[in-house]
């Protein structure tokens, strides 16, 4: 599974270090890191909306307070 954190400026405005930093955490907590790729990209051109994610290429929108319930529907519930 590939996860993907859009961390250009207008997302980085809206808290996507942190999202990194909790997906991280998360990740490592689950020991998931076999089996999951935590990675960044600049732009995804949905800056309206948020901390740009994907997941396998599924787009979401992310807050920092909305991190661990998106791993749980998004991550836990695929791996």
């Amino acid at each position: 599974m590939k996860i993907t954190v859009c961390i250009g400026s207008s997302c980085h405005v809206k808290g996507s270090r942190q999202v990194v930093e909790q997906l991280q955490r998360l990740i490592a907590e689950h020991n998931l890191g076999d089996k999951v790729e935590l990675g960044g990209t600049f732009c995804m051109s949905k800056c309206q909306l948020g901390v740009c994610v994907t997941v396998d290429d599924e787009f979401h929108s992310v807050t920092p307070d909305s991190v661990e319930e998106f791993f749980n529907s998004c991550v836990l519930a695929k791996v």
